[in-house]
């Protein structure tokens, strides 16, 4: 759950939150040091878009920060990612993940 500078709540439904998390980890498993040498064209924006497209309904400063967590999460294989699978989950209201 999030608020907006206007004070109105936003709450992801669970299925958009699942699937970013799904598209990070995909991406995170993918990502090597040199894949935009071994794949050309290949970009992290590309992979940041597809990782954010399911968060588009969040407001731009978050979508931003999140961005750059996500960057990290996939280009640091030693990034601690129980951060931002809490954050997802409060985001969508999943208490599931509150002892991590």
């Amino acid at each position: 759950m999030t608020t907006t500078p206007t004070g109105e709540t936003i709450m992801l439904d669970p299925a958009e939150a699942e699937a970013a998390l799904y598209r990070v980890a995909i991406c995170t498993f993918m990502w090597h040091p040199n894949k935009d040498v071994d794949e050309p064209g290949w970009t992290i924006t590309e992979d940041l878009d597809w990782c954010l497209a399911p968060l588009a309904g969040l407001p731009t400063d978050q979508l931003a920060d999140l961005r750059v967590s996500i960057h990290t999460l996939i280009t640091t294989p030693t990034a601690d990612r129980q951060a931002f699978i809490r954050h997802l989950a409060a985001l969508s209201g999943d208490t599931s993940f509150d002892n991590l």
